[in-house]
């Protein structure tokens, strides 16, 4: 038997929710703001707008489907099935948030708060869902294979991102490690900095662009769909044990960037969700590269 599609509304929560959460009532919050000369109307308002697009797509999926609801706290505990239509409500970071949990399902970016958002995931309006969301079951819809990378631990931990991984230490502390090709034919260099990033196509519209300006760098940007990855040391420090020749670079289709930890503790998080991050000791190796796994946008 084959199973019906299911349409997974994923969706955040709102600015407002977190200050009614925080204050009690609509009053308390309004109050708390202006007396620090803000207003809670335009919280509100957008709080607002984003209820009514989310009712808009979940009418518009079509009867026979399945349907549920996915708050981006809970995406590390929900199985996507491969019958799942996922359809992010919200802002574009939230298509991030949820592409390292899926495989190859459709994915349909509605835009609740035009004009604010940037649009780059997010490509569509609350009213195109009813004519998207038919197509992308059936696969018809045009869509966009974007290009993912992965971290891989010598422990086989593994993590996926959108826009771009972070290795670097979990708090302020200068970051310690040896960072090369991983091949062992190139010497390693060993490091004190910030952390590194390594980013996407997609990443380089956010965090990998502006540490890109920050460099000057003369690299090319990748764009969304190409299979090459760009790679930035925040604040290498020069000093006796420690260089600064390795701090940028390209990455095709098979290279992986291999760092070895020589801190207590590093972190790799992906696309900014800290809360889900893979934990380093000293001695540990991780290779860093373009996943195999690529996310399915409807354009």
């Amino acid at each position: 038997m084959t199973l019906a599609p299911r349409a997974v509304l994923v969706h955040r929560t709102t600015e407002y929710e977190e200050l009614l959460a925080r204050h009690g009532t609509h009053g308390q919050a309004a109050f708390s703001l202006s007396s620090r000369g803000r207003s809670v109307d335009e919280v509100a308002e957008r709080h607002h707008r984003t209820k009514r697009a989310l009712a808009e797509v979940e009418a518009a999926v079509p009867l026979a489907w399945r349907r549920t609801r996915l708050e981006r706290a809970d995406l590390d505990r929900f199985l996507f099935g491969p019958e799942d239509v996922v359809v992010v409500v919200g802002q574009d970071g939230l298509v991030a948030n949820a592409a390292k949990y899926l495989s190859g399902q459709p994915v349909v970016g509605i835009d609740t708060d035009p004009g604010r958002n940037p649009g780059v995931l997010v490509r569509h309006r609350a009213p195109d869902a009813a004519k998207l969301l038919p197509a992308a079951a059936s696969r018809r819809a045009a869509a966009d294979e974007l290009t993912m990378v992965e971290a891989v631990a010598d422990d086989t931990q593994r993590l996926l991102a959108l826009n771009e991984i972070y290795l670097g230490p979990p708090s302020h502390q200068t970051a310690r490690y040896r960072i090369g090709p991983d091949d062992d034919a190139y010497p390693a260099e060993a490091q004190a900095s910030s952390g590194v990033l390594v980013g996407t196509g997609t990443g380089a519209t956010g965090w990998l662009q502006s540490v890109w300006r920050q460099h000057a760098s003369t690299l090319p940007l990748p764009g969304p769909a190409e299979p090459r990855l760009l790679w930035f040391v925040r604040e290498a420090w020069p000093s006796p044990a420690t260089g600064t020749s390795l701090v940028e670079g390209s990455l095709g289709p098979a290279d992986r960037l291999r760092v070895t930890v020589e801190s207590d503790r590093l972190v790799i998080f992906g696309d900014g969700v800290e809360s889900d991050a893979l934990d380093l000791s000293w001695g540990q190796t991780v290779r860093v590269g373009r996943a195999g796994d690529r996310l399915r946008l409807v354009t």
